[in-house]
């Protein structure tokens, strides 16, 4: 009887102890829903408008810059370096001494070839003056001629071996890293230094045979870079080959641009747009406004609900080519739509929204328009 009692007893306690926390989960449970039903404040957002610009279409490549005059400077003749006159990265210009060789045995055998024509030419306008009163024979006379002449020839191989001990700059440029040391000795052909004109430079690319007659020589091309992300570099077509590529289909084509600041290097791989002759408007947006991923491309629409808010509704895209950071759209809005400019990983569909500086958003159109434009 006493077991009964005791385990009614043990199993009341427990009751009103279960009891007690699923009323206090229960309690918390209705607290979190109530919380979470109240509206969440807006999420402060910029905004930017689509545009109509009026673009020029591209045929897009890839291709890879090229001086226009590339080489490795190399010797002609072996010897010792006695001399260094450049440093690496330095600009040069034509003719410019970058190293010298050792070059005292080549000198003296120069000077003494000199004597002999020397002395030989004295021999020669001797006979000259001799000949008319018949004091030398014609074969003498045509002997002293031939002595000097080839004396003085002698000597101009020498001089020409000696220039070869001094290396200069074919061309105009700015050379690389130096790859010879002060006092060591260079064979026939030893590497020295890169020299390459950077300004204006070359890039080739190629373009499929059935698109060959959108491009010719003189028409403008826009080139990027991954070193510059946003820069827009222009040009124009030089060149193209007569002949396709069999194996590809595919047509060579070389462009030049101005590179005054350098910033071009040749061995660059470059995305090139060849533009047509013709314009046309297209919609714009910068690239930070878009999310790019394999499911389709997207951005936050700024409208307003059936009850009023101003929301980020999501909103799938398609997008056309691109100009430095700004980028075509082709299918899913209109122009004069609002969109949020950046920070989109934070926003879901739906969310309230708040446009927090519409002057900044709007700036930042116009920087994206100036890019375009270009």
């Amino acid at each position: 009887m006493k077991t009964t009692i005791r385990l009614v007893i043990v199993v009341i306690v427990l009751t009103v102890a279960l009891g007690s926390i699923f009323g206090w989960k229960y309690l918390k449970m209705q607290e979190m829903a109530a919380q979470n039903s109240q509206a969440q404040p807006p999420t402060p957002v910029e905004a930017v408008t689509i545009e109509s610009q009026s673009w020029r279409p591209g045929l897009s490549s890839v291709g890879s810059l090229r001086a226009i005059n590339g080489v490795e400077v190399a010797n002609e003749v072996a010897g010792v370096v006695s001399e260094v006159d450049f440093e690496s990265g330095q600009r040069v210009s034509k003719g410019d001494v970058l190293i010298r060789l050792e070059d005292s045995v080549d000198q003296a055998a120069l000077a003494a070839l000199e004597a002999q024509a020397q002395l030989t030419n004295e021999t020669y306008q001797r006979y000259s003056n001799l000949l008319p009163r018949n004091a030398v024979s014609q074969s003498q006379f045509d002997e002293a001629r031939a002595n000097y002449q080839a004396a003085r020839a002698d000597a101009e191989q020498q001089r020409a071996q000696l220039n070869k001990k001094t290396i200069r700059a074919p061309f105009d440029g700015v050379v690389g890293l130096r790859q010879v040391d002060l006092g060591e000795y260079i064979a026939v052909g030893t590497p020295i230094v890169d020299l390459n004109m950077l300004d204006p430079i070359h890039v080739d690319y190629s373009v499929p045979e059935r698109a060959l007659d959108r491009v010719a020589a003189g028409r403008s091309i826009e080139l990027t870079v991954a070193a510059y992300p946003g820069r827009v570099f222009k040009g124009e077509i030089l060149a193209i080959a007569p002949s396709i590529n069999e194996s590809s289909r595919t047509v060579n084509v070389r462009a030049k641009l101005d590179n005054a600041d350098g910033a071009l290097h040749p061995g660059m791989f470059a995305e090139v747009s060849t533009l047509s002759a013709d314009t046309r408007n297209v919609l714009t947006l910068p690239r930070t406004a878009l999310s790019f991923n394999t499911y389709g491309d997207f951005v936050f629409r700024i409208v307003e609900n059936d009850q009023g808010q101003t929301i980020a509704s999501r909103q799938q895209v398609k997008t056309g080519n691109t100009r430095g950071d700004v980028i075509e759209i082709t299918d899913g809005l209109s122009e004069g739509d609002q969109v949020v400019a950046t920070g989109l990983l934070r926003l879901r569909d739906g969310q309230p929204v708040k446009v927090s500086d519409q002057s900044a958003s709007e700036s930042q159109a116009a920087n994206a328009d100036e890019e375009a434009q270009g």
